[in-house]
């Protein structure tokens, strides 16, 4: 960012961000895929759900958000009369890239009668030409409460769809997106791993491929992840999702042991994820002081995309077909 010609090198940064949070009324949320040095001075730190619920309920005038653009619209879609801002405009997702508008509209369109549930990774457009969102934390819940009888469409990740119609046992027509960070992850390498690490559990998100899975002795959110590392009584694991999280597991749990799902060359260069990364400390002083960049969204593409919104954070279907 060329904004950062602008900073005065002998500024304290931290320091800066903690004024400017009072004196704007500015709440920072991050994700725990963010940088450790910006997960320790946010507000709050969570999944997208509890990032979500935390958005909706803030009585703060200004809100920072820092992960990516899809998480930053929704926060401005539950809080339409707020300022949001994004450290960095180009933070996206390639679940959310996947799954362009029109091309949604148009599988929506071919399968009449069908209620699109729809991951919350995605944009505003197609969040608003969805019927309920899900994040990984609540999906199978909301899943459940359709009717049995009712034809399901889900999208964008077709990994988490296909681990949520098999553990649920229900079919689901699913969209082909995948995450890169998850997709990249190798069965045979982390065969490998668990070889040299016999004792080691396995914790893995469900937007990883059907082969991680089955390796998994855990698999759920980045939240339920990081519960069952520091409730289970082992000391030694393997966590297949992005690897800022351990940040997190490591403050929790400092006497364990937390190793990086491997790539397919054996490396674990594969768990970074790009868009987070694009998230800096220097860019989040720059969107506290100057107020951008700001998420501006249409108002009436907002009120369509509210209501799936809404029925997610309420937890279930609350509508007939």
């Amino acid at each position: 960012m060329d904004g950062h010609a602008q900073i005065d090198p002998t500024l304290d940064i931290e320091e800066e961000i903690h004024r400017l949070r009072h004196e704007r009324n500015a709440i920072i949320l991050a994700h725990y895929y963010l940088d450790g040095e910006i997960q320790d001075i946010a507000d709050f730190v969570g999944d997208s759900l509890d990032l979500s619920r935390t958005a909706a309920e803030t009585d703060a005038d200004m809100i920072v958000f820092c992960g990516v653009r899809f998480m930053a619209e929704t926060a401005k879609i539950l809080n339409p009369a707020k300022t949001v801002v994004l450290p960095d405009l180009d933070a996206g997702c390639s679940l959310e890239q996947s799954c362009q508008p029109d091309a949604f509209k148009a599988w929506r369109d071919e399968h009449p009668g069908h209620v699109a549930v729809t991951y919350i990774n995605c944009s505003v457009e197609v969040k608003a030409l969805s019927d309920i969102c899900v994040t990984s934390s609540n999906a199978e819940k909301i899943i459940r409460s359709i009717p049995e009888n009712q034809p399901i469409l889900f999208a964008p990740d077709r990994h988490m769809g296909a681990y949520l119609s098999k553990k649920i046992g229900r079919d689901m027509v699913l969209w082909p997106g995948t995450c890169l960070v998850h997709d990249q992850f190798s069965a045979r390498e982390m065969t490998r791993l668990q070889t040299r690490y016999p004792g080691a559990k396995v914790a893995a998100h469900p937007e990883c491929p059907q082969n991680i899975l089955d390796l998994a002795d855990h698999i759920g959110s980045t939240r339920s992840i990081l519960d069952f590392v520091t409730k289970y009584p082992g000391d030694t694991f393997i966590v297949a999702t992005e690897r800022h999280i351990i940040h997190q597991m490591k403050k929790t749990c400092p006497t364990k042991t937390f190793i990086e799902a491997p790539g397919a060359d054996g490396s674990c260069n594969c768990a970074n994820c790009p868009f987070m990364e694009l998230n800096t400390m220097e860019k989040l002083y720059l969107a506290l002081r100057d107020a951008k960049p700001e998420i501006n969204l249409d108002n009436g593409l907002c009120k369509k995309a509210l209501l799936p919104l809404e029925r997610m954070l309420l937890g279930r279907i609350d509508f007939t077909f």
